[in-house]
């Protein structure tokens, strides 16, 4: 259909070391995700001398809905923040102790978003940065089905 878009980002990663960078727009990526999806590759590389040749063997793919795309640990306290009856002040205070690149405008047009519109959980971790660093070792590793995230490859030894 023309004018569509897929809105999905694909991003191809090490096992070794499971993360790659996102260009930051919004503190509430964090929360609410980065508004794309995500079509993660994981490998391992190996390297032969001999021939002066490497063999990527990809162990994970890993596909995920952009509402799964936030911080883990922020989306799980404020989940469970909401859930304990958590107000406006509760909300900004938390955002302000975690360091969210926001001033107390932002923070507080946020924590009104969270409790109109609670965030689904998150399964990235983001570090705050000029760029977002996000790691995917929960990715790979997940076992459990959820909603929103689909395994399309899984050989990854845990």
């Amino acid at each position: 259909m023309p004018g569509t878009t897929i809105q999905t980002d694909i991003k191809v990663t090490s096992v070794r070391q499971p993360q790659s960078s996102s260009s930051f727009k919004d503190a509430k990526q964090k929360i609410f995700g980065l508004g794309y999806n995500l079509l993660i590759f994981v490998y391992d590389k190996v390297d032969d001398p001999s021939t002066s040749s490497a063999k990527l063997n990809f162990l994970s793919c890993s596909y995920l809905d952009k509402e799964r795309t936030a911080d883990y640990t922020t989306t799980w306290r404020i989940r469970e923040m909401v859930k304990d009856g958590a107000i406006k002040d509760d909300i900004v205070a938390y955002l302000n102790d975690k360091c969210i690149p926001a001033d107390d405008i932002g923070l507080g047009l946020i924590a009104d978003e969270i409790v109109s519109r609670t965030p689904k959980q998150g399964y990235l971790t983001i570090s705050n940065a000029l760029q977002w660093r996000l790691q995917y070792a929960r990715i790979v590793h997940l076992k459990d089905s959820v909603a929103g995230i689909t395994k399309i490859v899984d050989k990854v030894i845990k």
